[in-house]
């Protein structure tokens, strides 16, 4: 793995856009809802947000205190959330570009969130076996789903 982001034209000779600003692997990609942006999340620690166009514009979040694994935007494209090994989930203003909270209820690596279609809620899978629901607007944990055992 690099520390580079490519982003391919399906059309033939097309070039990809290659951008550079992490500095070490990418771990997660995702589009915003209008596809204007585009953030990453690395082992660096930090997501960024880029436009995609030739000169690959990025802005820099220091997000987590370890790997970032997973950042995707809320459907209305104003917010995104990111998970982390850190053993946090974070949500981000997506046009403020800054920090707004922190989900912290986790005790192992989470290793993706999302939000719901509506936004209203974040659903946050961990390897502490557990998938948690937060309510966006209390910041609460609504309900813990835990892996029973086998």
């Amino acid at each position: 793995m690099d520390s580079c982001l490519m982003v391919w034209h399906m059309k033939p000779q097309s070039r990809a856009y290659r951008f550079t600003g992490h500095k070490d692997a990418v771990t997660c990609v995702n589009f915003s809802p209008s596809g204007h942006l585009l953030a990453s999340g690395s082992r660096d620690k930090t997501v960024r947000l880029w436009v995609p166009n030739v000169k690959g514009e990025s802005t820099s979040f220091r997000a987590h205190t370890a790997t970032v694994r997973s950042v995707h935007f809320c459907s209305d494209g104003q917010s995104f959330v990111t998970a982390s090994d850190d053993k946090t989930v974070k949500v981000w203003s997506t046009h403020r570009q800054k920090f707004l909270f922190s989900l912290s209820q986790h005790i192992n690596w989470v290793r993706c969130a999302k939000f719901s279609p509506d936004g209203r809620l974040i659903v946050s899978a961990s390897d502490d076996k557990t998938v948690k629901l937060w309510d966006k607007s209390s910041r609460e944990c609504v309900h813990s789903y835990c892996e029973h055992g086998r």
